[in-house]
């Protein structure tokens, strides 16, 4: 008897605006959702709750946060109604022991760099959401090694997301430059790209890389990818791409996965 291994992804998440729209972007998404057996829950690491330690949300009912300004009422608006599954953060406690693990009751909820993908992934908001805030604190290391200890949830049916962007430097944007990137923003890219693809595990090596500073002012949009490396790196496996693409050139909207088994 063979044991379904659940795929995992790393998503560019890019504007919030993708929520609402279709574009090349989110229909890769919802095809990935299309092709991915149904879960019984959906464990996101998203570059929106970055905090001071480690935690899971663990209401029944999460809601929605709308943790950004200056969008259309229309995204305002928008509800993502999935259920949470608060029996999800004992199997997780007991997967990183001894590393201590938040129980978030009432904080936090889903951001939009969860259901902004969600939207086009799982459109009827019916399989239950799990929110890992990504610990500020923690150096790359940590990311990538508690992605690796989370590796057996793929087998229990949990599907595993980190959504972010690889290059992510708002400071620097020019909307202007649309659909493209600046020789920084491919050059790093283009390195992440040759990492994750061949050899995860060194992705926290990356900060070595040239353009780093540039690439990654904070963290936060980046570490996410570190959690799906992590997984990788567990299963023996890499990477690969599902789709490419860059936006204001400083933004990289590649996303990534990991594929599961049968």
């Amino acid at each position: 008897m063979t044991t379904t291994v659940m795929p995992a992804a790393f998503i560019g998440h890019g504007n919030p605006m993708n929520t609402l729209e279709t574009n090349r972007y989110t229909e890769c998404w919802r095809d990935f959702g299309m092709r991915t057996p149904r879960p019984r829950a959906v464990l996101c690491v998203s570059a929106h709750w970055y905090i001071d330690s480690t935690a899971v949300t663990i209401m029944a009912e999460p809601r929605t946060i709308h943790d950004f300004y200056g969008f259309p009422d229309e995204l305002f608006a928008f509800d993502y109604p999935a259920p949470g599954l608060p029996g999800l953060f004992d199997e997780i406690t007991e997967l990183v022991a001894p590393t201590w693990i938040g129980a978030d009751v009432d904080m936090w909820g889903l951001d939009h760099g969860t259901w902004s993908i969600l939207a086009h992934i799982f459109p009827h908001a019916d399989v239950p959401v799990v929110q890992l805030a990504i610990n500020a604190h923690k150096p790359a290391s940590y990311h990538l090694e508690l992605g690796a200890r989370l590796a057996p949830l793929r087998e229990r049916g949990v599907l595993i997301l980190g959504s972010g962007n690889v290059v992510h430097n708002l400071g620097l944007i020019d909307f202007g430059a649309g659909e493209t990137g600046t020789d920084w923003n491919h050059r790093f890219a283009d390195a992440v790209r040759e990492v994750v693809t061949t050899r995860p595990e060194e992705l926290v090596r990356i900060n070595e890389h040239a353009d780093y500073r540039l690439a990654v002012p904070t963290p936060d949009h980046f570490f996410p990818l570190l959690y799906i490396a992590g997984l990788a790196s567990a299963a023996g496996q890499t990477l690969q791409p599902m789709i490419d693409g860059y936006f204001g050139g400083s933004l990289s909207m590649t996303s990534y996965s990991l594929a599961g088994r049968d």
